[in-house]
């Protein structure tokens, strides 16, 4: 059993130095809470940035060696690299992007670039000190999306997971950053990628799959042959600490103090750090319409607001603490009284128990984003509300939204609907919070912290298993010499080999999959041995295998079946009808109308609709609506709907891959019998085979065949294996 490595950008604690000596304490964020059972124990690490920089040897020395006593790893980094990756890249162009404010303030500096990429292998090379092989390596968050990559680079077999904490954004806004393929890629050297929400998820895929050549079956995208699971894991919290927090003697006096200042007034909480994705303006012109709207509220209500400070050298989180400033001012100066403050704001952080305290008090906690991965200050309001009382507003753009079901869900850009659940909120009565109080309760404490690190943890080991199986199947240099060596004992073979995608590359122009010299060289080879019969089964046209293969030797199926050469000679199924086709053909042309790129291939015996030249995504979507309208009109026609690789042919329900190869293995004893293909249409072929056949799928999705290989580059090598010359005395291994 090898150990846990976990990486962030940063360490779960806080250094601060006194007189040459280095102070460590403990986080409290989050995420340092929730992974702290796993760190903490056995020998797992955690490898991230001290947050200070550190340049004397010495230095770096006497906080490696503090560190290590807690299970803690560093990587140092220079205030350049701290500017460049953390500040410049990290936060000057992924954060505005991915939520959703990149015409404002995404800044795209190519050293920034270079600098994130630099610090990215950094943290490669530290990692790669304290991992061995057996080790679980679990990655985290925005500033190291190209480490899993980087990582799977040097170490194919590693187990790696990677979590991101913020949303992924939509295809439109993803695709405005300069480097976003490299990114994607870096990504997807994990095994599992999660996220907050399905929607992150679902964008993510997208991005993959519009970005680069890979191919997604529902959440799994499969990357050279090795498929990787997107999921969505929402993440929880340490109920059981905050529901403890609220009966510890500390917090149960501040209480009682909050109690006396604010006497019989209602509380509303707001808790957030100093982003413009947090909505904070927007909460205070809700506020400030509510004091406008309903008079009676004034004197009767007060905002708590909680701004802990972050970034304020970066000047758009200065002009947004000075908006806020202005807008408290505005205000406080319009309504206070002598004894009384609308708006309590503190611009500074405060200890965990004066915000348990507050939790537990306030009668009503906003928490209005515009954006947020999962907002985790809506959780901890909720397990401190150990009374079942109390209103949460929670914005639908929190990930905590999908979970949160029971909070009053507002639009943050709503100002007149915020405030109006403000309203909602303040006259709740106690028995409608208690039953909605209990049932936020109950997801929280199911889905708690514990919960989050179990179900990832408990998944990654079911790709790898997964992985491993589809492993077993891939046709290795052994498997080939095994192949070999049968082939080579045989006297009376039959190869059957697909064409597109099976011997030739895929093209955009399905004129241009042309033969080249190099594959008639090799067909010829197979098809000079007397011991083997060798089948061309495609679904393209007779006419074009003609053109193509009429000159070699080989016998030729085209269209599925629909024709056979055998001895030079053409054959068609007899009592096939093409009558239909008049029918089908104008609704393929109502839909190639409406798709551009779309196209219809008509051949003697099936029509084909193309769409591989047609945008990705809207040719998914037309060709679910085409199948779906074929569907009632195919019926009682006697025809089938095949789809294929970015294809839907419309053929004879008696034509068919599986029925011509059965046909042609019908009463003949042969001794080696292969099948290669790429496409749903030869499972037809694999499923028609003897249990003794070689049944070979290209390309990793789920096949009826025993084996596969990656592409058409692997399937000509291991044909060129079999027809090499045996070594002298190879047969007697």
């Amino acid at each position: 059993m090898g150990k846990t490595i976990i990486v962030s950008n940063r360490l779960p604690v806080k250094i601060t130095e006194a007189d040459g000596k280095f102070d460590i304490l403990s986080s409290e964020g989050g995420l340092a809470t929730g992974l702290g059972s796993v760190y903490q124990s056995g020998n797992n690490l955690w490898l991230g940035w001290p947050g200070i920089e550190v340049n004397g040897e010495h230095d770096q020395n006497q906080i490696k060696q503090q560190l290590t006593e807690a299970n803690l790893v560093p990587v140092f980094l220079t205030a350049d690299e701290i500017s460049g990756y953390y500040e410049g890249f990290s936060n000057g162009i992924l954060w505005p992007i991915f939520h959703y404010y990149a015409s404002t303030y995404a800044n795209y500096k190519q050293a920034d670039w270079e600098c994130y990429k630099h610090v990215n292998k950094k943290f490669l090379t530290a990692l790669l000190e304290i991992t061995e092989p057996e080790d679980t390596i679990w990655i985290h968050d925005y500033q190291l999306l190209l480490l899993p990559g980087l990582l799977r680079s040097v170490k194919p077999d590693a187990t790696i997971g990677f979590f991101l904490h913020i949303p992924f954004p939509s295809f439109e806004m993803f695709r405005l950053i300069p480097w976003r393929s490299e990114l994607i890629e870096g990504i997807l050297g994990a095994d599992l990628v999660g996220f907050h929400t399905f929607d992150d998820a679902s964008h993510f895929i997208t991005a993959a799959t519009r970005l680069l050549p890979v191919n997604t079956t529902s959440n799994v995208v499969t990357v050279d042959d090795r498929p990787v699971v997107v999921e969505s894991f929402p993440m929880g919290i340490d109920d059981a600490k905050y529901a403890a927090l609220t009966r510890s003697d500390d917090v149960l006096k501040e209480v009682t103090h909050l109690k006396d200042t604010f006497k019989k007034r209602q509380l509303m909480l707001c808790i957030d750090r100093l982003d413009y994705s947090k909505g904070i303006l927007q909460r205070l012109q809700a506020f400030e319409l509510l004091l406008e709207t309903y008079p009676e509220y004034i004197e009767k209500v007060v905002l708590h607001m909680i701004v802990v400070p972050s970034r304020d050298s970066v000047p758009q989180y200065r002009e947004l603490k000075e908006n806020i400033d202005r807008k408290v001012g505005d205000i406080n100066a319009r309504y206070r009284t002598i004894d009384w403050s609308p708006v309590n704001y503190f611009y500074r952080p405060f200890p965990l128990e004066t915000l348990s305290a507050l939790y537990h008090t306030a009668d009503i906690c906003l928490v209005t984003p515009m954006r947020d991965g999962m907002n985790l200050v809506s959780k901890e309001y909720v397990a401190s509300r150990t009374q079942d009382t109390g209103v949460l507003i929670l914005s639908e753009m929190a990930g905590a939204s999908k979970e949160l079901i029971d909070a009053i869900i507002v639009s943050p850009s709503n100002i007149n609907s915020m405030m109006e659940a403000m309203v909602t909120g303040l006259t709740m009565p106690a028995d409608e919070q208690k039953r909605r109080m209990r049932l936020m309760r109950q997801v929280v404490s199911k889905f708690n912290i514990s919960h989050w690190v179990r179900i990832f943890m408990e998944r990654m080991k079911e790709v790898k298993q997964m992985q491993q199986a589809m492993h077993t199947r891939h046709i290795t240099e052994v498997t080939t010499q095994a192949i070999k060596k049968i082939y080579n004992k045989t006297t009376n073979r039959i190869i059957f080999l697909d064409y597109d995608g099976t011997l030739v590359g895929f093209k955009t122009d399905i004129n241009a999959a042309m033969p080249d010299q190099e594959l008639y060289q090799l067909l010829e080879k197979l098809s000079g041995d007397p011991n083997n019969k060798i089948i061309l089964v495609s679904g393209r046209s007779h006419q074009n295998l003609e053109n193509w293969f009429g000159h070699t030797q080989l016998d030729l199926v085209a269209e599925h079946g629909a024709w056979q050469k055998q001895h030079g000679k053409w054959q068609s199924i007899p009592g096939l009808n093409d009558q239909w086709k008049q029918d089908i053909y104008p609704v393929l042309e109502t839909y190639v109308d409406r798709t551009p790129g779309a196209f219809i291939e008509e051949k003697n015996f099936s029509l084909v609709w193309h769409y591989r030249k047609v945008e990705k995504g809207l040719g998914e979507l037309r060709t679910n609506e085409l199948m779906n309208n074929l569907r009632y009109l195919i019926n009682d026609r006697g025809l089938q709907l095949l789809p294929g690789n970015k294809v839907v042919e419309i053929k004879n329900i008696e034509i068919n891959k599986g029925k011509a190869t059965s046909a042609l293995l019908h009463n003949c004893e042969y001794d080696f019998i292969m099948a290669l293909g790429d496409d749903h249409t030869d499972e037809d072929i694999f499923k028609a085979m003897p249990d003794n056949s070689l049944t070979i799928k290209v390309g990793s999705n789920i096949s009826a065949a025993r084996f596969y290989l990656r592409n058409h580059y692997e399937v000509r090598q291991l044909l060129h294996n079999l027809v090499q010359p045996v070594a002298a005395g190879y047969l007697d291994k």
